[in-house]
């Protein structure tokens, strides 16, 4: 099956290629992409409900183009301000487009170095404070809903840091993106922040990468923003209505990540060239939480290394994102092909490729959902993880103590233990409690190589709370197979979240509020019979993480 659109489709489906056809003509029996194009909710569910307030990206890329010469004024002030740095505080759909766009395009010769905060550990937030020049610094504050625990937490943490070195003038180096009528808008207000962006309140988080919430960002550190934009619509015209099902790019791959997951390939495994294999970590987010729910889903794996086909269950599909002369990864990948494992490849023309992807994806998403008989835009399972942090919040303010984590022995029998509980098709998602820095994202991926080679199942990795807000819906709403290992440190230092912006009174610290995140998620977990343990890696955690890798035979 190949597809001749903006960004070539092919896929090898091998014995999928039946159901997939059956899906497509279902689907084009059924007008799915027109109705989707006419924001008709019963594509999805009979109510309305966070369904006809969450299409907007269908034509924000159009929407978008008007506002380039707003944003392009705007980052030029910003740069005649002497300011050359930004650090983005925010979490999920708000922090990992714009993530994404600095790893893949990084800053161009007059643009911002670009840095996103989206952990809660005490020592990655000291981490940003000692590094940057805060006085050089626009920080942008973005979430959607304007109540974002971490994001607020980060915001009065270093708007405080500034005032003790600018005083009133602090407030010019923030900026807010947020919906109209969040609470955000008064403390930008009242904190005098340099601009305040109001994006489209009918978009969902995960869906939100062209909207303001990634081009503020992006033209913030000299990306070519019509570009990326023109990108996106000419797939936008790929998808539209009056294109015939087996034509369109978005149903063709929704029909077939949707029908592979129907027939157990329910691990969408991702491969890219150097230099947009950040992509994965966006993409990761809109599949697992637009699926992950009802009993079922499909799970996006990305940047596990790529294996043997004997490496590998029957449960795996492979998606390949591949630029201009890059074989790297052909001759393991037609080994793969031939050994039977459905192939899907997605060639770009070089990097701005990108604006076309997202919305392919999230076409595709959006189609999945209907063929799989989900709703690909709410997140019901998450507020439960919330609920139980707000539990153990509510706790320590009254006690002084959290309730207690009860690890397991860091002495690897216990993980030898809970591995003997995997079945085929489950997976394992390591759960990182723990600092970002690039010495544990190698220890954490020597351990998930280890875990797969014992176990064949698909590994996932991802820091928390960071995860909450990307995977963490799938692994309380699809259907059971995930197997879970908590991992958490103690800080060098804690810091203190001030109460209020500007003042200095504190109640909760930031391992307070990581901690809780992750005690939370435990509950959720538990309360939905998921298989977790957990373990305390101390203060060093490369080598706990060497400790649980080497028991693994």
């Amino acid at each position: 099956m190949t597809l001749e659109t903006p960004v070539p489709i092919s896929a090898q489906l091998g014995s999928l290629e039946s159901a997939v056809q059956s899906t497509l003509s279902a689907l084009d029996e059924h007008n799915v992409a027109k109705r989707i194009w006419n924001i008709d909710h019963t594509v999805w569910q009979e109510s309305p409900t966070e369904i006809e307030n969450r299409l907007g990206w269908l034509k924000i890329a159009e929407e978008m183009k008007g506002t380039l010469d707003q944003l392009n004024h705007f980052a030029q002030k910003v740069r005649d301000d002497g300011l050359t740095h930004v650090l983005l505080l925010g979490m999920g759909g708000s922090s990992l487009g714009p993530e994404v766009l600095s790893r893949t395009f990084g800053a161009d010769s007059e643009g911002l170095h670009l840095e996103i905060l989206d952990s809660t550990d005490p020592d990655a937030v000291q981490a940003y404070h000692d590094s940057l020049d805060l006085e050089k610094t626009l920080f942008i504050v973005a979430t959607k809903s304007g109540g974002t625990a971490e994001t607020l937490s980060f915001f009065k943490f270093f708007y405080n840091k500034l005032h003790e070195k600018v005083g009133d003038k602090a407030g010019a180096h923030f900026v807010a993106i947020t919906d109209p009528g969040s609470k955000l808008i008064q403390i930008a207000s009242d904190n005098k922040f340099r601009e305040t962006f109001l994006n489209n309140p009918n978009i969902g988080g995960r869906y939100s990468v062209l909207s303001y919430f990634g081009l503020v960002p992006a033209v913030l550190i000299g990306l070519d923003v019509a570009k990326l934009l023109d990108s996106a619509i000419q797939m936008a015209q790929a998808s539209a209505a009056k294109v015939s099902t087996d034509q369109n790019p978005g149903a063709v791959l929704g029909a077939i990540m949707s029908t592979a997951a129907k027939e157990g390939r329910d691990k969408l495994t991702f491969l890219a060239s150097a230099g947009i294999d950040s992509f994965g970590d966006w993409v990761e987010q809109l599949i697992a939480e637009s699926t992950g729910k009802n009993d079922m889903g499909i799970l996006p794996v990305v940047g596990e290394e790529l294996g043997d086909p004997d490496q590998y269950g029957d449960d795996r599909v492979f998606v390949h994102l591949q630029l201009p002369g890059d074989t790297s990864d052909d001759a393991k990948l037609n080994a793969l092909g031939e050994a039977g494992h459905p192939l899907i490849h997605i060639d770009w023309d070089d990097k701005y490729a990108m604006g076309g992807n997202f919305f392919l994806w999230e076409f595709a998403t959006a189609v999945a959902g209907h063929v799989m008989g989900i709703h690909p835009f709410n997140q019901p399972n998450v507020e439960a993880a919330k609920v139980a942090a707000r539990k153990a919040i509510d706790q320590y303010t009254e006690s002084g103590s959290l309730p207690d984590a009860s690890p397991a022995p860091l002495d690897g029998e216990a993980l030898l233990e809970f591995l003997e509980q995997f079945n085929p098709g489950d997976y394992i998602a390591i759960h990182a409690y723990v600092p970002p820095t690039e010495e544990t994202s190698a220890a954490l991926n020597d351990l998930r190589l280890a875990l797969r080679a014992k176990t064949k199942c698909a590994t996932t990795v991802g820091y928390g709370p960071r995860f909450l807000h990307s995977t963490g819906q799938l692994h309380k709403g699809d259907g059971g197979n995930g197997m879970f290992i908590q991992l958490t440190s103690q800080p060098d230092q804690d810091l203190d979240i001030p109460d209020e912006a500007g003042k200095t009174d504190s109640a909760m610290t930031f391992q307070v509020l990581k901690t809780a995140q992750m005690l939370g998620d435990h509950a959720a977990l538990q309360e939905n019979n998921r298989r977790v343990i957990q373990f305390d890696l101390g203060q060093n955690v490369v080598g706990g993480l060497k400790l649980l890798t080497e028991v693994l035979p």
